[in-house]
């Protein structure tokens, strides 16, 4: 079907250019003609007026006759033109028709012109609509597969698009299967640790009891730390293989501050610090309140560590756009070098506390990124390290 309209493309312009070149080419053998015509009559005139000067009038009135009287301006140097005659007044009304069917076909030819011209523009900017189309689709998952519309002048367009979405897709597919094998894999190490954690832990419970060794409190906490470890690894597991479920409700952004506060008391009190969480009126965002308050847990931590015997401080505004949430410290800051790693796995800046094992702030990012959300982090201009969350409305 394409190709039958390729060449009616094709046809209707070869036909608009053949009616055009027709026509002048008609117009110009008839005027050739008449130039001709009148050439020749002039000169017959001359050589009869050179041998009989007296006929000049007899001439005249004849010519005046077979013209109908028509002597109009001036063409060209003879007898005729001195008498005042033109080329158009011996060409009777063929003159006037040849003109006239001139500017006809001019006009058809003009007109078939535009309309095949019209006609070939909108059919390319449907192939480029499908194509757009097709694109669009394939941006937002729901691409099938490119139906071939014949051959035409986008067809190795569409053959290259088709070869680039499907490459995509195999290396996309090749990607998820990479990331769920690595999550797969992950959690298969988590589970392995868990177990000579566990039995470590209870050697030492069992050896704190007989023995009194200051070595035996490091050891401890090497295990704790091992099992925080281990924790995280299955959630980064499970949130690598796509298996965490976020359950998207609204939630009031003061109470998720309190109840994150309220399960971090006793570190507060611990490292001697306080919080302040003002109320500045119901604002509601649409997020996971379990998996978000254990994201901004781990920004309030890492606050406290940085901030002992200070304040911690809370802050949240909303807009048409976003909800967000500011939560900064008194403490010193975070180093220049540190800030464009801060939210990458197992990456512990100069400051980090001694237990720390790098996966708190990347854990948040991945709580609120997947909920349609950003954060960041950045210094204070008077001192402090601040943390930036927006969870976006659409």
């Amino acid at each position: 079907m394409n190709e039958r309209k390729h060449i009616l493309v094709t046809v209707g312009f070869v036909l608009s250019v053949s009616l055009f070149t027709s026509v002048l080419s008609a117009m110009l053998v008839s005027y050739y003609d008449s130039w001709h015509q009148f050439e020749l009559l002039n000169a017959v005139c001359e050589n009869v007026l050179e041998q009989e000067p007296k006929v000049r009038e007899t001439i005249a009135a004849a010519l005046k006759e077979y013209t109908g009287g028509n002597n109009g301006a001036k063409v060209s140097g003879g007898v005729l033109s001195s008498l005042g005659y033109r080329i158009s007044d011996f060409s009777g009304s063929s003159y006037l028709q040849m003109v006239l069917l001139g500017g006809i076909g001019f006009l058809a030819a003009v007109v078939l012109f535009s309309v095949t011209f019209l006609y070939r523009n909108k059919k390319e900017a449907l192939r480029i609509q499908v194509l757009a189309e097709y694109l669009e689709q394939v941006n937002t998952g729901k691409a099938v597969i490119l139906s071939v519309c014949g051959e035409d002048d986008f067809s190795k367009l569409e053959d290259e698009i088709y070869k680039t979405v499907t490459f995509l897709y195999q290396t996309k597919d090749e990607a998820v299967q990479a990331k769920k094998d690595f999550a797969e894999n992950l959690s298969n190490i988590a589970h392995q640790i868990k177990t000579p954690i566990t039995a470590i832990s209870l050697a030492v419970q069992m050896l704190k009891r007989d023995v009194c060794n200051p070595q035996l409190e490091r050891v401890e906490k090497q295990v704790l730390r091992l099992t925080h470890l281990e924790e995280a690894l299955l959630i980064l597991s499970r949130m690598d293989a796509g298996t965490i479920q976020f359950q998207k409700n609204e939630i009031d952004i003061y109470t998720l501050l309190v109840l994150a506060a309220d399960n971090l008391q006793e570190l507060f009190t611990g490292f001697g610090v306080s919080l302040e969480i003002p109320k500045l009126g119901e604002m509601k965002a649409i997020a996971d309140l379990d998996w978000t308050m254990e994201a901004v847990m781990n920004l309030m931590k890492n606050c406290m560590e940085h901030s002992r015997g200070k304040r911690l401080h809370c802050s949240y505004a909303q807009n048409p756009l976003y909800t967000e949430i500011l939560i900064w410290d008194e403490g010193e800051g975070f180093a220049k070098e540190d800030l464009p790693h801060l939210f990458e796995r197992f990456y512990r800046g100069k400051s980090a506390g001694e237990g720390g094992i790098g996966i708190g702030l990347a854990l948040s990012k991945e709580i609120i990124e997947r909920q349609n959300g950003t954060i960041g982090a950045r210094n204070r201009p008077n001192g402090g390290a601040l943390f930036e969350i927006r969870i976006y409305s659409h």
